[in-house]
C-alpha cells in the first residue's frame, strides 16, 4: 500500500469515528433527551435517562479527539494540491475543538448540578435553574462550534475538487454542506423564530459520509 493510500485509510477511519460519534451524541441522544427543545423538559429527561446522557458526553468527547487528528491526516494527503488551502482547512477545523470542549464542560456542569454534590446545598428550584443555564450555555457554544464545522468544509471541498485523485462530486457536496452549516448558524442568530428545512443539510451528510467511505474503502488514485 502506498503512503498516500495509507494516509487515506487513516483519514477515513478517523472520519468514521467522527461520523458515528457525531450521529450518536448530536442526533440520537438529543432525540431521546430534550427532543421537545424545552430546557425544563431536558432537565427531566436527563434525570430519567442519566446513563444515556453520560454516554452522549463520552461520545462527544471521542468525537473531538478524532476531529483534532482528522484534519492533520487530511493535510498530509492534500498538501500537494494547495499548501495554503490545506493550512486553512486545518486551522478552521482545529479551532472548533476547544470551543466544543468548553461547550461540553457546560454539559458536565449541568450533570453535576442535577446529580452531584450541589444537591444538599441548594433547593430543587435553584438546582433546576442552574442546570438550565448550563444547558443553555452548551447550546450557545455548540452553535458557535457549528460555524467552524461548516467553514472547514469549504477549503476541504476545494482541495478534493482540485486533487484529481478524489471524486470532484464529493468536493462539490462538501462545499454545499459547508455553506449549509454557515447558513444554519446565521439563520438561528438572525431569525431565531424560523428554522431551515431538513433537506438543506443533506449535501453535508452526502459529502461527509461519502468522502469518509471513499477514503476508507477506495483510497486515492495514486496514478494521477
Amino acid at each position: 500500500m502506498s503512503d498516500a493510500n495509507a494516509t487515506s485509510r487513516l483519514a477515513g477511519a478517523l472520519y468514521l469515528v467522527v461520523v458515528l460519534t457525531g450521529l450518536f451524541s448530536l442526533m440520537y441522544v438529543p432525540s431521546k433527551i430534550g427532543a421537545s427543545g424545552d430546557l425544563q423538559d431536558t432537565v427531566r429527561d436527563i434525570l430519567g435517562a442519566e446513563p444515556l446522557f453520560r454516554a452522549g458526553i463520552a461520545a462527544f468527547l471521542l468525537k473531538q479527539i478524532a476531529f483534532l487528528l482528522l484534519p492533520l491526516a487530511l493535510y498530509r494527503l492534500l498538501r500537494p494540491v494547495s499548501h495554503s488551502a490545506a493550512v486553512l482547512m486545518v486551522a478552521l477545523a482545529v479551532v472548533s475543538v476547544p470551543i466544543a470542549l468548553v461547550s461540553l464542560a457546560h454539559r458536565l456542569d449541568a450533570l453535576d448540578i442535577l446529580t452531584g454534590s450541589y444537591g444538599p446545598a441548594l433547593a430543587a428550584d435553584a438546582l433546576q435553574a442552574q442546570a438550565i443555564l448550563a444547558l443553555g450555555a452548551y447550546r450557545h457554544g455548540l452553535l458557535v462550534t457549528t460555524l467552524f464545522w461548516g467553514l472547514w468544509l469549504l477549503p476541504f471541498g476545494y482541495l478534493v475538487i482540485r486533487s484529481g485523485f478524489l471524486p470532484k462530486l464529493l468536493g462539490v457536496f462538501l462545499i454545499l454542506g459547508g455553506l449549509a452549516y454557515v447558513t444554519q448558524v446565521f439563520g438561528q442568530i438572525l431569525l431565531p423564530d424560523r428554522s431551515l428545512p431538513g433537506w438543506v443539510m443533506l449535501p453535508a451528510a452526502v459529502g461527509e459520509i461519502g468522502i469518509c467511505l471513499w477514503l476508507l474503502l477506495v483510497g486515492v488514485r495514486t496514478g494521477r
